[in-house]
């Protein structure tokens, strides 16, 4: 399978949880408690990888985590690339004018 074709499966598999983020969104009318929910299912479905591809995961634990936040990293900076070049749209949750009103676990 050429390389291409593995970004595309990913990319695919991406936007299927996606997808059932976005449900779940419309369903709990909360993206902060559906974004935690996607992180920990993240944390815990990597940590099982580790797991099955470590032949002794706590000597190998700080590599792993090493690994995986740089990964994350990387691809959360894309991603909010992404969303400053292009702003998303919401008509369920408006932007917030107040800085006031902002999250705070953003403001350092």
């Amino acid at each position: 399978m050429s390389e291409a074709a593995k970004e595309t499966t990913i990319f695919q598999l991406a936007d299927q949880f996606i997808a059932l983020a976005n449900e779940l969104s419309a369903t709990e009318q909360d993206v902060s408690k559906v974004g935690t929910a996607l992180r920990f299912a993240a944390s815990r479905f990597n940590a099982f990888e580790a797991a099955l591809k470590s032949a002794d995961l706590a000597a190998e634990k700080e590599n792993a985590l090493e690994w995986f936040v740089n990964e994350y990293k990387g691809m959360l900076s894309d991603n909010l690339d992404d969303h400053i070049k292009n702003p998303p749209v919401s008509d369920t949750e408006p932007a917030v004018e107040d800085e006031a009103e902002a999250v705070q676990v953003f403001k350092g």
